[in-house]
């Protein structure tokens, strides 16, 4: 709600400038790349009217994007120098369109793609070429997804990240082929984990490196174990590294599951492999 605002007039209300920031340093521009408290101050102005409908009053559509006029904040607004003379909804478009068709914007996504698919420390090569790419294609993130796996930097290195609970959680279950009858207990390994379903604590999202998860690997222990003692009868661990991971279990790790004295321990020793744990 803009300050200056036909709402912002009638009930003395301050500009929030958390969405601008926001959108600048995750979304697109990125840190350290050029703006000001100032650009922020201005696309916060920008932003103002930009709503939904309320979810309560419109069954079938609450919750969708809304313009209302009477919240925006009147004016012409100057960002990274270009001066956006709108003076409706059409304001805020102009400046997120060119705020994606920004450099740093395209090298920003390049860095985050490659840390989330590839390393937490990016090839810089990759990252450069990437974001080459989006440029070239006006952001088409199919031609950057195929920059990126037809790269000989993807696939240089073994697999070295470090699944996020969700991931690990979710691909344990997808391997063995259980459906698991409570959702609560599923959740809750989560939570439990630190990856609380829907439930980050802050606007970045979770975070997606080792660093950050290494140190749950005792509860990733005990969650494996519980979950193999429940569903042991039920599930071959062989049968499992053959239909489903195939030759992307390595000798040792085979070795290691064939060994195991019980059905139970094999399936552990499954779930807590490198096959399993890293991508």
């Amino acid at each position: 709600m803009g300050p200056n605002s036909i709402a912002g007039i009638n009930r003395t209300r301050g500009l929030n400038e958390n969405l601008a920031r926001e959108t600048l340093e995750l979304h697109t521009l990125g840190v350290r790349s050029g703006y000001s408290q100032d650009d922020v101050i201005a696309f916060a102005n920008v932003l103002t009217g930009w709503t939904l409908l309320p979810p309560g009053d419109n069954p079938e559509h609450g919750g969708e994007f809304s313009f209302n006029p009477r919240l925006h904040e009147p004016g012409a607004r100057k960002i990274l120098g270009k001066t956006y003379e709108q003076e409706d909804v059409e304001q805020g478009r102009a400046v997120l369109r060119d705020l994606a068709r920004h450099p740093a914007t395209a090298t920003h996504l390049a860095d985050k793609l490659v840390r989330h698919f590839i390393a937490d420390t990016p090839p810089t090569a990759l990252v450069e070429r990437m974001a080459k790419a989006f440029r070239d294609s006006d952001g088409d993130l199919k031609e950057i997804a195929k920059t990126m796996v037809s790269s000989d930097e993807s696939w240089a290195e073994p697999p070295t990240k470090l699944k996020r609970p969700s991931e690990w959680i979710t691909g344990m279950v997808r391997a063995t082929g259980i459906t698991t009858a409570n959702p609560e207990r599923f959740t809750g390994g989560q939570a439990l984990l630190g990856e609380g379903l829907w439930r980050p604590t802050a606007p970045k999202g979770y975070p997606d490196d080792e660093a950050s998860w290494i140190d749950g690997m005792g509860r990733r222990l005990d969650i494996a174990n519980s979950f193999a003692e429940r569903e042991a009868d039920k599930i071959d661990p062989l049968y499992v590294i053959d239909t489903v991971l195939g030759s992307t279990m390595s000798p040792d790790a085979k070795a290691a599951v064939n060994r195991a004295e019980s059905r139970q321990q094999a399936l552990v020793l499954l779930f807590m492999s490198a096959e399993l744990q890293r991508r």
